[in-house]
């Protein structure tokens, strides 16, 4: 069964942007890089929802699915926003339950944490991963949102990545077997 892995890059408490929307605090180094070019190699899906789609698009000026198959899950939206991604109107936590099934290699789940509560309520992430930036914002977008029960996970990876940055990637102990 394909992995589905919930990530970003996020504040030491917590948040993927500040109360404006913005990451202006993010910092890039060597590790981080490595990081994401080996994740990239181990994923052919990303799956977005529509305020990160948003987000993306606008920052990309194009599709920022990369080549990947891309879908986009949206109550509001009536017909895909790009030639590039299927929009996903139906329930997220069933539709990723089915396309874990299908052949191929890991999923990334690309961004908000909105959308990510639906997928954790409904027990279909498998990985937790967060590049912890060295920062304290206060208030912002917060990485993880209520999913309306308690997730246990279980530590994988521990890194440092230079300038204060550490990489942790866990895994994700599901309630069902």
């Amino acid at each position: 069964m394909r992995i589905v892995t919930y990530g970003a890059a996020c504040t030491l408490d917590g948040f993927i942007a500040d109360r404006n929307g913005g990451f202006d605090w993010i910092q890039s180094s060597k590790g981080a890089r490595e990081i994401m070019a080996n994740y990239w190699n181990t994923i052919d899906t990303l799956l977005m929802g529509r305020k990160t789609w948003d987000v993306a698009a606008r920052m990309s000026g194009q599709s920022p699915t990369h080549g990947l198959k891309g879908y986009v899950f949206s109550r509001t939206l009536t017909e895909s926003p790009h030639r590039d991604v299927e929009l996903v109107a139906s329930d997220a936590g069933a539709f990723v339950r089915d396309l874990k099934r299908k052949k191929g290699k890991g999923i990334c789940v690309f961004g908000g944490s909105d959308f990510a509560r639906s997928l954790f309520a409904a027990d279909v992430i498998d990985e937790v991963g967060a590049n912890i930036h060295p920062i304290l914002l206060g208030s912002g977008i917060p990485l993880f949102q209520d999913a309306g029960h308690r997730i246990k996970l279980k530590l994988k990876t521990a890194k440092p990545l230079g300038g204060g940055c550490a990489y942790v990637l866990y895994s994700v102990v599901h309630k069902r077997g």
